[in-house]
């Protein structure tokens, strides 16, 4: 700690030290004036070593008060009226209505008493190191370090839409672990980020290349068959540094020479992973269009079904058996088909889009309505980030009530990925991860499109309404 001090005199000796308070995250300098004394801090005047507590306490953190309109209780499914939400030090302290919460002196005030405020969002199927427009033979041109920086661009992106957790579930050469390390280091703002690596896939499938004529004799590096190269191809991901698996179960709509509907991994080579994968202490998430492979998938004790396009009702009671997670990504398909073509997408890609989009939507009611567990998970990358709010209005216009959508996102996300008592609701003990909007999201879902504040872990990422709203409390 450096210290600034005056001349020792009768009355004392006068210091200035860094203290918190300074203007929009500035440090200020406070003064203090204390005994003369022997003892010294290196390279100054004498100063007095020994501080009241009151002075100490005074040089920590100041707590911030987030003062909200309105506060979403995801759990309960309330809003709560002119409530506070206390942060310190990145988690949540406490929150509540304001009458009942004891405000910490010295704290920062964020005033949002005329917004909404409810937990950041998740999004549990996200490709952040691709982008809609290198798609089919154009992203043959794209390097490993050329997307990890396309991910350092879209992490941005999406936690400024209010997406404070992603989870990415596939990129080319540990990408998005480069990614995820660069944000837990504080080098770029990013959300908390919980990644795949290289998915898992049978050689010529869905998580292949099928792309390159035979003379380049090339795989994809997640290509493993059978359940012993599985396993081996697990230990792999997880030694380099991967936080889930993901693997494809079935065919896809982007990749070349398959069908969604086709059978990939089978219920041996799926289970060998699942085994792997939990003894790790990992989960699994299973790109699994087809109706068999969602069965087998859920029989293996894989943890989400991703896509689930062709779900039936026997995989639907599968599901709910073995309380497994169904990830519906249903905004993309409009998305693709108007605009897919001019991202490089294969014609073939655009006609399996055009045959499986409506019955992903038809089923992803039905399934809905059986009340199966649902996170939600959007597939941005084949649709430009940032847009990851479409989706609500997609899920709401096929059945699902706008608070359902909203816990998908927050408490059922959370639980999917395993962090329910670190995030997806504002209580005490979870990160300080918290957005605001205009207007009631319960009434009108596209307002979590208009987001215009976002904090992540106590800090500020965004906040439209900062020149008049963040001041001394």
């Amino acid at each position: 700690m450096e210290a600034s001090t005056t001349m020792c005199s009768e009355n004392g000796i006068t210091i200035g030290l860094p203290c918190h308070g300074g203007s929009k995250g500035r440090s200020a300098v406070c003064s203090f004036r204390l005994p003369c004394h022997t003892e010294y801090f290196p390279g100054s005047n004498p100063v007095r070593l020994f501080l009241p507590a009151c002075f100490a306490a005074s040089l920590l953190p100041a707590a911030t008060v987030i003062h909200c309109g309105k506060l979403l209780d995801v759990r309960q499914g309330v809003l709560i009226g002119d409530a506070v939400i206390v942060v310190d030090h990145g988690e949540i302290a406490a929150a509540g209505p304001a009458a009942s919460i004891s405000i910490p002196p010295g704290s920062d005030k964020i005033d949002l008493s005329e917004k909404f405020c409810l937990p950041g969002l998740m999004d549990v199927h996200d490709h952040l190191t691709s982008d809609p427009q290198h798609s089919g033979y154009d992203s043959l041109g794209i390097s490993v370090p050329r997307s990890t920086v396309t991910g350092v661009k879209n992490a941005l992106i999406t936690i400024e839409a209010g997406f404070t957790t992603v989870r990415n579930v596939g990129a080319a050469g540990y990408s998005d672990v480069a990614l995820r390390d660069g944000i837990n280091d504080g080098d770029i703002d990013g959300p908390h980020l919980y990644v795949s690596g290289p998915p898992l896939g049978i050689t010529g499938g869905h998580c292949d290349n099928n792309l390159l004529a035979p003379e380049f004799n090339f795989k994809e590096s997640g290509v493993a068959d059978g359940p012993w190269a599985a396993r081996a191809k697990v230990r792999e991901t997880v030694k380099y540094g991967a936080d889930l698996i993901k693997v494809c179960a079935s065919g896809g709509v982007l990749s070349k020479g398959d069908q969604p509907g086709t059978p990939q991994y089978t219920f041996e080579e799926m289970q060998a992973i699942a085994e792997e994968a939990h003894k790790l202490g990992r989960k699994v998430a299973a790109h699994a269009h087809g109706t068999q492979s969602i069965k087998d998938a859920i029989r293996a004790g894989i943890d989400s079904i991703e896509h689930a396009s062709l779900i039936d009702d026997e995989g639907i009671a599968l599901a709910k058996q073995y309380g497994t997670f169904l990830v519906f990504d249903i905004y993309n398909d409009d998305y693709l088909l108007s605009e897919g073509a001019r991202g490089g997408m294969l014609p073939q890609s655009l006609e399996k889009e055009r045959q499986i989009g409506k019955v992903q939507h038809q089923n992803f009611r039905k399934t809905y309505l059986a009340g199966t567990r649902m996170a939600f998970g959007t597939d941005a990358g084949v649709y430009p980030h940032g847009d990851n709010w479409k989706q609500f209005v997609t899920m709401v216009e096929f059945g699902m009530k706008p608070l359902e959508a909203i816990r998908a996102s927050t408490t059922e996300a959370a639980a999917l990925i395993g962090i329910e008592n670190q995030a997806g609701a504002i209580e005490p003990g979870h990160w300080a991860d918290v957005i605001a909007v205009d207007t009631n999201p319960l009434e009108d879902i596209s307002a979590l499109g208009r987001v215009k504040f976002v904090m992540k872990d106590g800090k500020v990422y965004r906040n439209d309404w900062a020149e008049t709203d963040h001041h001394r409390h």
